[in-house]
């Protein structure tokens, strides 16, 4: 076991010995149970560089040049040229 010294808050303090009194445990074992339950929640950094996940085709049922992203992306009233093709078309 390892020996080592914390500084607390006056507030955190109080609270731990109360909680120590109470339930009749020392300073020591409070810090140690309550260490154990909440270090799980801070689960270890990966440290392999992270990769976006390989991308899907999702079908895209129409060929948009990049031109056309272009104006779609900042022309709100922007038609892509196959919906304009189609309803010219009778």
């Amino acid at each position: 076991m390892v020996k080592t010294q914390i500084q607390l808050p006056d507030h955190l303090y109080r609270e731990l010995k109360r909680v120590a009194a109470d339930y009749e445990m020392s300073l020591a074992e409070v810090v140690r149970r309550s260490l154990e339950r909440t270090l799980p929640t801070f689960p270890p950094r990966n440290t392999a560089e992270w990769t976006p996940p390989t991308p899907r085709h999702l079908g895209i049922r129409c060929q948009i040049d990049d031109d056309e992203w272009r104006l779609l992306a900042n022309d709100p009233d922007y038609l892509p040229r196959h919906l304009n093709e189609a309803k010219s078309s009778p």
